[in-house]
């Protein structure tokens, strides 16, 4: 089993398919993935989430009860969704019912039920869920990070939209946007299952019959805010919520970023043992987890991290957090620590291939990066015969991730 890239030309467009054979088990799976379409691309804060959703209503002769009920009839999955960056719709069934997934898919792409009634429902319902949000006190605490880290880009404002944003947005802006970004020259399709490379055109090729030419835009890249901001929001909470986040300059292509997954495990993303964990809560017992990584995408990359503490406690919490982290930019790990993180990832490998999806996701992400298919296996050997003085050097040469914001949410204290 392994991932390979073929294109199939669709109305002169020449479609990427990153194809994961599947051997085993008598399932099929296809994600239509249309690039910088995601929330980043939104033109009214959360019109990308609430488009998906619409999809999510069936097609306009059927309605969503009807349309779904031909789904579960057959157990396929159909759904839409956003990322930051793309627009998913996701097929999956049995391999026998598979040609009746992708005509519902058709339909769906064809006929979308953009009325006003499946309108006022999806916004109801998107409304109850921003209101909701308003008591998730990591969600709160977590998006305002971003607006400071990401303040004057689209990243600055929630994916699910505002209150406002949500109340002010047209049934019109909604259609204008499926209709702008759901394009073939913005397609990447991913499937996965038991299928000759006949069977892939074909299955491609009536995927993507419904679709129409567009124009791709480049993908734009938005750097983190290096100057250190800070904000607080007071509710009625019993801990306070602390999350912080910097700049750190790493590209989605360069495989040095290999060097940043085993410098953040060690530093605070593996859990017991990790430096944050160590200090924060086994030491001061300040926090039941305090976790921490670095993300790399194609259009922003970052340092972020989190923990909830007592009330009293937070102050302390913020001074430990910004001492470990200019510990580890200053000193680097030791050889021990390099030890355990090898063991991990090597280890644990097998745990991140187990399943269709997994293999699935693995190789469009190899594919949309840049890395390139078959990276994932380089990386462990990378991984396996990493240096300590090349870790080291790489974590000196990234002082950007110790020039932390934060965002508290916490209760005044008397």
């Amino acid at each position: 089993m392994a991932a390979s890239i073929m294109h199939v030309e669709v109305k002169g467009v020449k479609v990427p398919v990153v194809f994961e054979e599947e051997q085993r088990l008598p399932l099929a799976s296809m994600e239509l993935i249309f690039q910088n379409s995601g929330s980043l691309a939104d033109t009214t804060p959360g019109i990308a989430k609430f488009a998906s959703r619409m999809l999510g209503e069936g097609t306009r002769k059927e309605g969503a009860t009807a349309f779904a009920t031909s789904l579960e009839n057959r157990a396929i999955n159909l759904h839409a969704d956003t990322g930051r960056e793309t627009f998913v719709l996701s097929l999956e069934g049995l391999k026998s019912e598979f040609d009746f997934g992708v005509k519902r898919l058709t339909d769906l792409l064809g006929d979308p039920n953009l009325t006003p009634e499946a309108f006022a429902k999806v916004r109801t319902e998107t409304l109850g869920r921003i209101r909701q949000k308003k008591s998730d006190f990591d969600y709160v605490a977590a998006t305002r990070l971003r607006s400071i880290l990401f303040e004057g880009t689209p990243l600055a404002h929630p994916a699910l939209g505002t209150e406002e944003s949500i109340q002010a947005l047209q049934l019109e802006q909604v259609r204008e946007y499926l209709s702008k970004h759901l394009k073939l020259d913005n397609l990447i399709v991913v499937l996965g299952g038991k299928f000759s490379p006949e069977e892939v055109e074909k299955i491609v090729a009536k995927a993507a019959s419904v679709l129409e030419r567009g124009t791709v835009k480049p993908i734009p890249h938005f750097e983190a805010n290096a100057k250190e901001r800070r904000t607080t929001d007071f509710e009625e909470t019993d801990q306070a919520y602390i999350y912080f986040g910097a700049p750190y300059k790493m590209a989605a292509d360069d495989p040095h970023r290999v060097y940043g997954k085993v410098a953040a495990f060690i530093l605070g993303s593996g859990g017991f043992g990790s430096r944050l964990m160590e200090e924060i809560r086994v030491k001061r017992g300040l926090a039941y987890s305090a976790y921490g990584r670095l993300a790399v995408n194609r259009t922003h990359s970052y340092f972020s991290g989190y923990l909830q503490t007592k009330i009293e406690s937070g102050d302390e919490a913020q001074k430990v957090v910004a001492e470990v982290i200019q510990n580890f930019l200053k000193n680097g790990v030791t050889a021990e620590e390099l030890e355990g993180a090898k063991k991990f990832f090597l280890g644990s490998e097998p745990l991140r291939t187990e399943t269709l999806a997994q293999r699935m996701n693995r190789a469009f992400h190899e594919y949309y990066e840049g890395l390139g298919l078959g990276w994932s296996a380089k990386e462990l050997e990378m991984i396996r015969t990493m240096k300590l003085k090349d870790l080291n050097a790489f974590i000196h040469a990234h002082p950007e991730i110790g020039k932390l914001s934060w965002s508290i949410v916490t209760r005044k204290q008397p």
